[in-house]
């Protein structure tokens, strides 16, 4: 298994593949290049995986691989129970944990990625209120907590983020990606539905494709690492 891409300093803004639901695609992800792989555990989700479906995911990887649990309102205790069951080293919240929250599970060692909203809540006004590891910014608006693949005005996303590194997502897709990370300078990118070809099915020439897309852009200032 190739783990060039999970180790040294790279000037392009990360990748994270979300929503992964099976090990073959996960591992075929980190093998293209993916610095991170996500799983869901929101039930209202298609993407929603089990306890036992993630864990089996993060044994079939290498130990330098990140796999982020991504939850959605629940409680301290929920989250930090499937995070030692599962063996996660990040977590996403997505949706309106408060500031404390944040605060707790970087106390227990966590990298903790907190969603912010163009058009939901938290809002990207709120940014200022949080202390996480990173900030993913999206525009929401749709039925899911997600990006439900809307492109957006990802320009807005520049510069909002308090100095802390930035996640980039919603509506990106192989042709668009270029274009968003121009307009938002983000420290890595998160894209689910726009590698697809179904709901937790990884595309894995649109997996390939969205990576080289990121890695053609010319490099540009400096890139805080969300997965070192």
């Amino acid at each position: 298994m190739k783990k060039a891409a999970l180790s040294g300093k790279k000037p392009y803004p990360q990748v994270k593949i979300c929503g992964l639901t099976r090990v073959d695609e996960a591992v075929a992800c980190i093998e293209a290049g993916a610095d991170a792989v996500g799983c869901v555990f929101y039930p209202p989700s298609p993407r929603c995986v089990t306890e036992d479906q993630a864990r089996d995911i993060v044994r079939a990887l290498p130990s330098l691989a990140w796999v982020v649990g991504v939850f959605v309102d629940d409680a301290y205790s929920s989250i930090l129970a499937i995070v030692e069951k599962c063996r996660l080293r990040a977590v996403q919240l997505h949706g309106r944990e408060p500031p404390r929250l944040v605060e707790s599970l970087r106390r227990q060692g966590l990298t903790v990625i907190k969603a912010l909203f163009h058009k939901g809540m938290p809002p990207i006004s709120h940014a200022t209120l949080y202390r996480p590891s990173a900030f993913l910014v999206e525009c929401a608006g749709g039925v899911l907590p997600g990006g439900n693949a809307m492109a957006w005005d990802w320009g807005v996303a520049r510069g909002i983020t308090n100095g802390r590194p930035l996640l980039l997502a919603g509506g990106l897709n192989p042709g668009n990606v270029a274009a968003a990370v121009r307009q938002s300078a983000p420290d890595g990118v998160d894209v689910s539905s726009g590698v697809e070809s179904g709901p937790g099915r990884k595309d894995l020439e649109k997996v390939k494709r969205f990576i080289e897309e990121i890695r053609a852009i010319p490099p540009s200032g400096e890139i805080q690492r969300i997965f070192p």
